[in-house]
């Protein structure tokens, strides 16, 4: 016992104490306020202990559950020991109750007092109910966007907001007083992806709970490209006058500057326009003393520096008088072949009559059979001839006008180019060799001999000989088909094909592919190919394609094709109503052709059954001329009534094909070509 009280008085040894520690029974529950002040009583289940005041010797301590050393010890009349965290804000009323100061949210939990008295034969420790301090709190925050922020536009921007508080405190964010729907935040921070210009702004971090609620706010700034807000509109003004084109934006960082352009060309740059143009502080263009060449697609450009700078546009049209352009001195025109003698001019409004003068005097079109006027103004000539040439002026008009003559221009008249030497229709030559194709113009040394391959459907290699041949080395499966060599001078242009076959290679690739398709088969068709100079055959690909079976990754299948059926092929044994692709692979003896292009095909849907429509009364077929002649008597009235005929063949045991599909319900008969009359050993059925 001895020992006991030494420890009570040194608060040496607490742990000998706590020994005898056990937890009492459920409590209430105190609830107060972040700096407010608590009163937890110490009270007990079970009968009170003898007055702790009547107690010479006695200790009064207070627990909270997580702490490994009590908050509070009181011996006797010695000052109480407190647990450092709670220091200047307990102490103790009515001698065992316990008053806690200065409330802080880290003080909630579960507090217990125990009471041991001394004097006691036992000294028995007495524990009390178990309190439980909440303690409240409004919303305060520990990370808070500063008071303004900047991103760039298309960066990513967040803006943190965290705050504390008991109860968890909710956070909301606004803009301009509008909320925020809560996808956009993570973890109370707002998250603003991609920005542009309509992000700036005021936004407000808003946390409450049932205590309270505090604000936040922050000035989100945007940089960028400029953002156009006044774009120029098109406008038609009078030549002479001066144009105004508005062009206004905004923008930060707000030092912009304007480009304006004509046709994609800097204004300043353009020899014609350059000392009468001015683009004023605001962006608008001033553009003095409009002539017509004026006229034009003009482009609005601010730029501060930043990104991709945006642009507008808008079209000038400068009204005026018809005007001519300046006309080449000379003109030449082919002898013996159509010619054009045009007017070059501008006019706004649009042309209304072009006048033509030859040799100085009026062109009058009466005197010259095949000479018209097209309705752009210029002078056609069915035939040039020796009346064609001489010196021409034009002069154009429009409602506004006509600003005078064009310059004079002289028709020269010239020869067209001819061949002297021309290819020959075809080439037939066999692949890795040479192929020479000769084709040279006349004598004139202005003619300009090229070659091209018509329909070229990839890039080949091919030469000109300066004489102006072809040359092909060495021959490829490529250079196969049709070739023109084209012989051109100033005043016309002649050309000649050739075709050229390839022998020696694989066959060409089958074309203009045909499927017509029955119940349960098709008739396919197709064209050949050059066969690549020996005996092809074909096959047919069959590919089901139809997303019920096995989600459509069907393989493809083949049925090849007799020699003897040529182009085309009956394929059966296929499903109805049935999505299928069909292609045609040829051979022949040096390998396997390209695959003809792919065509989709649906078959029919099953015909109705046979027991649900009376068949026809009678049917009978008589050979003549033309074909069988086939005849049956309409069936008696129906329901549903009958909408058609399908006319079907086959031979003894084969399968039922299509004859006709679409034959009229009044119909009674129809001659089919190239059938022989019925024997026993084929069968036709309506």
């Amino acid at each position: 016992m001895g020992s006991v009280r030494s420890y009570l008085q040194t608060f040496t040894v607490v742990a000998l104490l706590r020994l005898f520690l056990t937890t009492g029974g459920a409590g209430p529950e105190v609830r107060g306020m972040v700096g407010g002040v608590v009163e937890l009583e110490c009270s007990f289940p079970q009968s009170a202990p003898t007055s702790v005041t009547s107690a010479s010797l006695h200790v009064v301590e207070w627990v909270r559950r997580g702490l490994d050393i009590p908050i509070l010890i009181k011996f006797g009349s010695y000052a109480p020991r407190l647990h450092p965290q709670y220091e200047g804000r307990v102490s103790l009323l009515r001698v065992t109750d316990l008053r806690l100061e200065d409330l802080q949210m880290d003080d909630g939990g579960l507090y217990e007092c125990r009471i041991l008295l001394l004097d006691e034969p036992t000294d028995e420790l007495q524990n009390g109910t178990w309190t439980l301090l909440s303690v409240t709190a409004p919303p305060t925050f520990t990370e808070a966007p500063p008071p303004a922020m900047e991103a760039l536009v298309g960066s990513h921007l967040s803006l943190p907001c965290v705050a504390i508080g008991n109860p968890t405190p909710t956070i909301t964010w606004l803009k301009e007083g509008i909320v925020i729907p809560r996808i956009n935040y993570q973890e109370g921070a707002l998250s603003l992806q991609a920005v542009s210009s309509q992000s700036a702004g005021q936004y407000t971090c808003h946390a409450s709970n049932s205590e309270g609620n505090v604000t936040c706010m922050t000035k989100v700034k945007i940089k960028g490209p400029p953002v156009i807000v006044v774009p120029p509109t098109s406008t038609s003004l009078n030549k002479s006058q001066n144009a105004l084109l508005r062009c206004q934006a905004v923008a930060d960082p707000p030092n912009m500057t304007y480009v304006w352009q004509r046709g994609g060309e800097n204004v300043h740059h353009i020899e014609s326009m350059k000392s009468r143009v001015k683009i004023m502080v605001d962006g608008t263009l001033l553009i003095s003393s409009l002539i017509p060449k004026d006229s034009g697609n003009y482009t609005c450009m601010p730029t501060n520096g930043l990104l991709n700078p945006p642009t507008a546009s808008a079209i000038l049209t400068v009204m005026h008088p018809a005007q001519a352009l300046p006309m080449p001195q000379q003109t030449y025109l082919p002898t013996g072949m159509e010619g054009v003698v045009t007017c070059p001019a501008v006019a706004q409004p649009p042309l209304l009559q072009v006048d033509w003068t030859k040799d100085g005097e009026p062109l009058d079109l009466s005197l010259y059979p095949g000479w018209t006027l097209t309705p752009e103004g210029s002078l056609f000539m069915t035939t040039v001839n020796d009346d064609t040439a001489g010196v021409y002026t034009c002069t154009p008009y429009n409602s506004y006008g006509s600003m005078g003559s064009s310059e004079p221009t002289d028709v020269i008249l010239q020869d067209p180019p001819s061949f002297s030497v021309a290819p020959e229709k075809q080439y037939r030559q066999e692949a890795g060799r040479t192929l020479i194709i000769h084709c040279q113009g006349n004598e004139d040394p202005t003619i300009k001999v090229t070659w091209s391959k018509v329909d070229l459907a990839r890039r080949i290699s091919y030469s000109v000989e300066p004489n102006g041949s072809l040359l092909l080395q060495p021959l490829t499966k490529d250079h196969q088909g049709a070739w023109e060599c084209s012989a051109a001078n100033r005043v016309a242009s002649v050309k000649v094909i050739t075709q050229v076959f390839v022998l020696g290679t694989s066959p060409h690739a089958a074309t203009s592919l045909s499927v017509s398709p029955g119940v349960r088969q098709a008739n396919v068709s197709w064209e050949a190919g050059f066969d690549g100079g020996s005996d092809q055959t074909f096959s047919v690909w069959v590919k089901k394609t139809s997303a019920s079976d096995n989600d459509g990754k069907q393989n493809w299948f083949s049925v090849p094709v007799p020699p003897s059926s040529g182009c085309s092929l009956q394929v059966t044994g296929l499903s109805p109503a049935t999505d299928y692709q069909f292609s045609i692979l040829s051979h022949n003896k040096m390998g396997t052709g390209p695959f003809s292009e792919i065509t989709d095909a649906r078959t029919l849907d099953p015909l109705p059954r046979r027991s649900k429509l009376k068949p026809p009364a009678s049917l009978s077929a008589n050979q003549g001329s033309a074909g069988v002649l086939l005849q049956w008597s309409l069936p008696e009235a129906q329901h549903p009534p009958i909408t058609g005929f399908v006319l079907q063949s086959r031979t003894e045991q084969g399968e039922w094909f299509h004859l006709d599909e679409d034959i009229s319900a009044n119909s009674s008969e129809i001659v089919v070509p190239g059938l022989h009359k019925v024997t026993s050993q084929s069968h036709c059925s309506l």
